[in-house]
């Protein structure tokens, strides 16, 4: 257990960072932004996760749409997400092709961001799913943090033409729109095993708990996406 007292604090950046269990008594929050998963996260007793979640779901109706439970769902949810990538790609495609590649405040570039989400519909889709061990391209992408694996591509500073990774990413996009678009309630009751070599390697995990990781991976990432172009139309 790493413990902090009377620490001073300010300025920190924690990223990728698990942190659960945290116990936090007589701070000062001030100007603090925090992004990502809350669950049970209590504030002067009061657990903020659901207030947010629900304020989420007032801006913006569509992103509650994003955890469904039939197969009707997910291809509402699916549908959604294709609508709303087209506009974010059409915007991207009105910056000079050299600032897709530019990372603002340390993340991922636009097109870095593609090549993440066509590395986790390979994953959880073709691979959990469908079952195919290997289904990478060289061009996919893993999180930062991943602890890597022999066979699967990482090249996080190659810088390939936005036609070339779009061209694996429609057919990532129309391998989950094929599968959505088959899904009956038994496949989303079912579970997959993946023991092979590489990742995920998973007992029995529910078929539509690795839909729903796509979905929220598609939904998020182009929220970063649509922030990050705001920042980088300055410069066009």
């Amino acid at each position: 257990m790493t413990e902090f007292r009377e620490q001073d604090l300010s300025g920190a950046q924690i990223r990728g960072a698990l942190l659960r269990g945290i116990r936090m008594r007589g701070v000062e929050l001030i100007d603090v932004e925090i992004s990502g998963e809350l669950k049970n996260v209590i504030v002067n007793g009061v657990d903020i996760a659901p207030l947010i979640d629900a304020e989420l779901n007032r801006r913006m109706p569509e992103r509650a749409k994003m955890r469904p439970d039939s197969g009707d769902g997910f291809r509402e949810a699916w549908s959604i997400l294709e609508r709303l990538w087209e506009g974010t790609l059409a915007r991207a495609r009105r910056l000079p092709e050299a600032l897709l590649h530019e990372s603002v405040d340390d993340e991922w570039s636009f097109i870095q961001t593609l090549r993440h989400l066509n590395f986790a519909s390979a994953a959880w889709v073709e691979r959990m799913v469908l079952g195919k061990a290997s289904p990478w391209h060289p061009l996919d992408l893993p999180w930062d943090e991943a602890p890597g694996w022999e066979g699967i591509p990482w090249d996080r500073e190659a810088r390939p033409p936005l036609d070339e990774v779009l061209a694996v990413r429609r057919e990532r996009q129309s391998t989950v729109r094929a599968v959505v678009g088959s899904l009956t309630d038994t496949q989303l009751a079912s579970t997959v095993t993946r023991t092979e070599p590489g990742w995920p390697q998973l007992e029995d995990f529910p078929v539509q708990e690795c839909l729903h990781i796509v979905l929220n991976e598609e939904w998020e990432h182009r929220l970063y996406a649509e922030r990050d172009l705001t920042a980088l139309e300055e410069f066009a």
